[in-house]
């Protein structure tokens, strides 16, 4: 098992008009993620500043974790099309207190 955290972090942008739809579209799949082993946190959130963008956070202890969760998922339907993605993948090989 891969002793490195993973981290998703990232954004999308959807129509304004839709972005809150799509932010509550995810509230099920964040309950169960964050009950999936190995799921330290997961959000999916609107954006304070921009009325498009949707933020995306996910933590998990391992990539096997991250993995097992995906094969399970069952994300929503895509309910509006997404106009931009800036996500990506980090592997943590190092941490410790912010401050």
């Amino acid at each position: 098992m891969s002793a490195n955290k993973v981290i998703i972090a990232g954004w999308f942008t959807v129509d304004a008009s839709k972005r809150n739809e799509v932010v509550k579209a995810h509230e099920d799949l964040i309950k169960r993620a964050r009950q999936a082993p190995g799921c330290i946190d997961l959000a999916i959130t609107a954006d304070p500043v921009d009325t498009t963008r949707i933020n995306n956070f996910e933590f998990w202890q391992s990539e096997e974790d991250l993995e097992a969760w995906r094969a399970i998922a069952n994300p929503p339907k895509e309910i509006t099309p997404i106009l931009n993605v800036e996500m990506q993948k980090h592997e943590i090989k190092k941490s410790g207190p912010p401050f």
